[in-house]
């Protein structure tokens, strides 16, 4: 990270993306292929790789080269690895774990968020291939990425946990455009875009997994993703107690420096405290996950208690740097606009916490 990554991270911000370079670089080091079978050219670390490789990109203060390395590893490629034919496997996974490759999942609609039953895309089958309609939103690594997994309706009159497939396509499909979406408050090297499919035109190969399975394949992947989100919030948080601790030795004020103050010390040391309980968490389901654990309550756990932590430490955080934390170029007031996406992006806390509740019994205490 402190060799390729943070040096371009302010080049790439203004960029607006984390170019092939980057993912090369990471590839070159075996980093791309953590929760990757062996056979597939991966480590098969699992997720507990995935959670220490989160923790550290995302410690680099980039959060938005954090959001689209993690897209490509765990949250879009992973699908291919898992439900891919050998073919396929065979086709796309290793330039995805060399970085020449950059895979993105469009899953959300403009009227679908979290609501995966709402979703409009459909897919119908057409002579020997399939043919897609319909607009998917905050697609990430869309404008620059190679691949991208896409969810559609493939049948319409099935309940829609029954009745979404998902799709392999490629940026140069006939009948899809890519649209770029506004600026975004944070995350600036991470690109997202509009998917507009009109009449786009697939081959017969591009199914990914079974037909009609793809709500499954998308709650089931969301697992990792979610836990792979929490380790995002731990690096971010990890970096901004540092650098903020960094700062208050420093800085100077009423006669000394701002560390010298009691209410400053404590109000770190109480974050550095909820900052390790929410990193043991964030580790301790990782570890139950490799086990073979069922963690839907843990992991919708951290999602939802590392989203919402992280913000009391940016805010917190910034507030010790002053007007300095205010200003563009201060590493804090970056990670504070990345950090917001840990509540949205994923699962909203509001729908963690429903998921949380539903496995609530006077057991979960004991």
């Amino acid at each position: 990270m402190r060799e390729h990554i943070t040096p371009h991270g302010d080049a790439w911000e203004e960029a607006g993306t984390t170019p092939h370079s980057a993912f090369r670089a990471l590839g070159a080091a075996g980093l791309l292929g953590v929760c990757h079978r062996t056979e597939d050219g991966g480590t098969d670390l699992g997720p507990i790789g995935s959670v220490v490789f989160s923790q550290e990109i995302s410690a680099s203060s980039y959060g938005g080269v954090a959001e689209a390395v993690l897209i490509h590893t765990d949250m879009s490629s992973t699908h291919i690895a898992h439900r891919g034919t050998p073919e396929q496997r065979k086709r796309f996974l290793p330039g995805m774990l060399a970085g020449d490759l950059i895979c993105g999942i469009a899953v959300s609609e403009p009227e679908a968020g979290s609501d995966l039953a709402a979703m409009r895309t459909t897919a119908r089958r057409e002579g020997d291939g399939w043919v897609l309609d319909g607009v998917k939103t905050y697609a990430t690594n869309a404008v620059h990425g190679d691949v991208m997994v896409v969810a559609a309706r493939t049948d319409m009159q099935a309940k829609p946990t029954r009745g979404i497939s998902l799709f392999i396509v490629q940026p140069d499909t006939p009948g899809l455009q890519i649209r770029p979406m506004p600026r975004k408050l944070g995350l600036h090297s991470s690109d997202i875009a509009d998917m507009v499919f009109t009449q786009a035109k697939l081959p017969a190969d591009c199914l990914l997994g079974e037909e009609n399975a793809g709500f499954q394949a998308i709650l089931q992947n969301f697992q990792n993703e979610r836990l792979v989100l929490g380790a995002m919030a731990v690096g971010l948080g990890r970096k901004a107690l540092q650098v903020t601790l960094s700062h208050v030795k420093s800085r100077r004020a009423f006669g000394g420096t701002l560390w010298d103050l009691q209410a400053t010390r404590q109000r770190l040391a109480m974050l550095a405290a909820r900052h390790e309980a929410v990193r043991s968490l964030v580790q301790a389901t990782a570890v139950r996950v490799a086990q073979g654990h069922d963690c839907v309550r843990e992991v919708s756990m951290v999602k939802a208690l590392a989203g919402e932590t992280v913000q009391d430490v940016m805010r917190e955080c910034l507030q010790l740097h002053g007007g300095a934390g205010y200003m563009a170029d201060c590493p804090m007031e970056r990670m504070t606009r990345d950090a917001r996406i840990l509540t949205i992006g994923g699962g909203a806390t509001e729908v963690m916490l429903e998921e949380v509740a539903k496995r609530l019994t006077e057991e979960s205490f004991e």
